[in-house]
């Protein structure tokens, strides 16, 4: 299972206080044993969890919402489902998108108190929100992580968590010094059959583990700019916001409509994180390496070939878009991001869909729990989450499980940029050359130059 954060250096409660020093929680206590004395005050049956499906005002985990496009519309879908989560307030720098997640939330709550904003740090600021989910584009995940640990929220952001190899170092060392829970959105950790495929291989079912096979995307890299169009009026678009930490260039609808993706100022790893996120993820999980990573990433025409200090080998294998254009490697029909893992005695494979292959004699460990997918991903991954919000136990997905997938997706994505194969050092997380020097055009592609995103 995942390895556990280091604790904060004192407990850190999941709610905020007021000027007071009061939380929330003690007030709407306070105002509940008053009522029963203080005639007419009312408090509604929803606010005291009183109605059916609903929890008590004083153990609802209120949470904003940063950057709501098609995926955040998902997973927020979920989270509003759950009871003792109320969505308050969705900050969005695209009036459109604040307006309709304005919608999806003040539809299901059957009012219209869902706040918007196109500034971030209105969210950030308000003492009543605990947490906030960030599925903003790649370039703003880490900054906005980082800035909303600063300012005492929980937070889950969907990946890639970190758009470079020195931003998923910073945000781990950010959320283990502020204490706050973090949960990476590589919801597959809490989906039974994924869960499944890594119990063989953590319980010795396929043998000694040999090779470790990650589906992802095949990079793309763009460095060139779209023409120029008028910027809109701020309050329809505010661009620069938009650009944040990324460098600037001039503005065109087709990036804000999510054309953004394959450029290297805006996406991650040439796109590679987009399903190694999660696949590389779970190859690691199963592994037992959230603690370390490969040693070696060697590009190939079709694939990446690294290999960790164990020596077992990980292939993360290219797939054309859409997926299916080349299956010889892969049983589609299990689903998109499958992973297989390969031992001296067995192997398992699974995917999206929720099936799962194994070799002969091990069609009996198959869990029945893990014949679907559809529609749980978000909700499971979400519950673990907020439970860990009210507990301050490490996530699924905790940051140091994050950083290790992430660091060594980026690292795949830095060799085939170069071309070359590279060596790694997984405790010190720098490149280095044969003789074990520093490979230092390698390490200079551990970070990019970032416009000050605290002042945008």
């Amino acid at each position: 299972m995942p390895k556990p954060q280091s604790p904060a250096a004192s407990p850190v409660s999941p709610r905020q206080t007021t000027g007071s020093g009061l939380s929330r929680r003690d007030l709407l206590a306070g105002a509940a044993g008053a009522a029963a004395f203080a005639v007419p005050t009312f408090i509604p049956a929803r606010a005291l969890g009183l109605e059916p499906g609903t929890a008590a005002a004083s153990e609802r985990i209120t949470l904003g919402v940063i950057g709501i496009g098609p995926r955040c519309r998902y997973v927020l879908g979920a989270m509003l489902g759950l009871p003792d989560v109320q969505c308050v307030s969705i900050a969005d720098v695209q009036a459109s998108r604040r307006d309709e997640g304005k919608a999806l939330v003040d539809a299901h709550y059957g009012n219209a108190d869902c706040t918007t904003t196109r500034e971030m740090r209105e969210i950030l600021s308000r003492q009543d929100i605990d947490a906030v989910l960030i599925a903003t584009g790649d370039r703003w995940h880490g900054a906005a992580s980082m800035m909303a640990a600063e300012a005492g929220k929980d937070v889950y952001s969907e990946k890639p968590c970190g758009i470079t190899i020195d931003i998923c170092q910073r945000l781990a060392a950010t959320f283990r010094r502020t204490g706050r829970v973090f949960q990476a959105g590589t919801q597959r950790r809490s989906v039974p059959n994924f869960i499944n495929a890594v119990n063989l291989a953590h319980t010795g079912k396929l043998g000694k583990l040999q090779t470790l096979y990650a589906s992802a995307y095949e990079p793309v890299l763009k460095n060139d700019w779209l023409p120029a169009e008028p910027t809109p009026a701020v309050e329809a678009c505010d661009w620069n916001r938009w650009l944040g930490p990324a460098a600037w260039r001039p503005y065109n609808r087709e990036y804000v409509g999510g054309g953004w993706r394959g450029y290297y100022d805006f996406d991650s790893g040439a796109r590679l994180l987009d399903w190694g996120a999660h696949t590389v993820d779970l190859c690691q999980w199963a592994n037992r390496a959230d603690d370390t990573g490969p040693v070696e990433y060697d590009p190939q025409p079709t694939a990446l070939h690294c290999v960790y200090p164990n020596g077992v080998k990980l292939v993360i294998d290219f797939l054309p878009t859409p997926f299916g254009d080349r299956s010889p490697n892969w049983n589609t029909k299990l689903g998109t991001c499958p992973v297989k893992f390969v031992g001296d005695s067995g192997w398992v494979e699974t995917g999206d869909a929720g099936g799962t292959d194994v070799s002969p004699g091990l069609e009996g460990e198959i869990a029945e729990a893990t014949k679907t997918l559809a529609g749980t991903d978000a909700a499971t991954h979400a519950r673990d989450f907020f439970d860990c919000v009210k507990s301050r136990k490490p996530t699924a997905a905790n940051p140091e499980v994050m950083r290790r997938s992430h660091v060594a997706c980026h690292a795949a994505a830095i060799a085939w940029i170069l071309k070359r194969k590279l060596r790694f050092d997984p405790q010190t997380e720098i490149f280095l050359t044969a003789d074990g020097k520093p490979d230092h055009e390698a390490n200079g592609l551990k970070s990019r130059p970032e416009r000050d995103c605290f002042a945008v």
